[in-house]
């Protein structure tokens, strides 16, 4: 291990998990909300076992050092921002990428803007930020309710830690399935001082970052949707392929909610494997 266990970007100070052999190839490795980077954490063990160095930051919002004021700080070339800081700190030139919820948002911005950057992509649950919009009107609208609710000022904190702590529980586990190991872990980050605002703010500035959505993607590019995600239809998904210009390649997992990498890590690892040695040097 090389023991990298913060970075700094654009005044803030980010906490991340640094695991694998310090000269291996390198796969950062993007949480999503309501997460931090302990969502890869049996999944981790698995890539560093085939020689790659992984990356997991706490993202803007998530490490408690990172929770600017203003909706602003939180739009997707700054989060974008935030992993090429990442890489650079910790002198590593090229990556591959991987991604989940939020953080497969953030993985098709880096890919997209920053392909100069990445070796492949690997992303799960969320299609390309154009896909998503696109199937808006042909269904995605309805399971994506909760994004509106998010915009309004000061409800989304209220509901989240001032009306019932267990709110989320409940709410998570009837619609998203959410364990109760995530239930846990998200009322002790949404109680942190500055949590709940920061990381709902990843949703309001949607209003901005959707303004200049990602480009097409020109790297390697695995996609896997569960069948079993309430949250994003596969409308969606069957949306992605015209925005990557490079190798694509879509896997469903049955039977699966939102929660991939904790429902079958060791799926997700093989696959992501699996992509990155045939697209790329790395073969370790």
């Amino acid at each position: 291990m090389s023991g990298l266990g913060s970075f700094t970007n654009d005044g803030l100070t980010f906490d991340v998990l640094d695991e694998g052999p310090i000269d291996g190839p390198v796969i950062i490795a993007l949480h999503g909300f309501p997460e931090r980077a302990t969502m890869w954490e049996e999944v981790i063990p698995k890539l560093t076992a085939a020689g790659f160095r992984v990356l997991a930051p706490n993202q803007r919002g998530y490490s408690a050092g990172t929770r600017p004021i203003g909706v602003k700080n939180y739009t997707l070339d700054k989060l974008a921002g935030d992993v090429i800081a990442l890489a650079d700190q910790a002198g590593v030139e090229k990556f591959h990428v991987l991604g989940h919820d939020w953080g497969a948002a953030v993985a098709w911005q880096v890919a997209g803007v920053h392909g100069d950057r990445v070796h492949t992509a690997s992303v799960l649950s969320v299609p390309h930020p154009r896909a998503f919009r696109d199937a808006m009107p042909r269904g995605q609208i309805l399971h994506s309710w909760y994004m509106l609710l998010f915009q309004i000022p000061r409800f989304p904190e209220w509901l989240f830690i001032f009306s019932d702590r267990e709110a989320f529980g409940r709410f998570g586990k009837k619609w998203m399935k959410v364990s109760d190991r995530l239930a846990e872990r998200t009322r002790e980050l949404l109680n942190e001082p500055g949590a709940a605002t920061a990381t709902v703010n990843w949703y309001r500035a949607m209003r901005y970052s959707l303004r200049s959505p990602a480009p097409k993607v020109r790297v390697p590019t695995l996609f896997i949707w569960s069948d079993g995600d309430a949250a994003v239809t596969r409308a969606a998904a069957d949306a992605n392929p015209k925005y990557v210009d490079a190798p694509y390649r879509f896997e469903v997992f049955e039977g699966v909610s939102h929660w991939i990498a904790e429902e079958r890590p060791d799926e997700t690892a093989a696959l992501v494997l699996e992509h990155i040695r045939e697209h790329s040097e790395h073969s370790v």
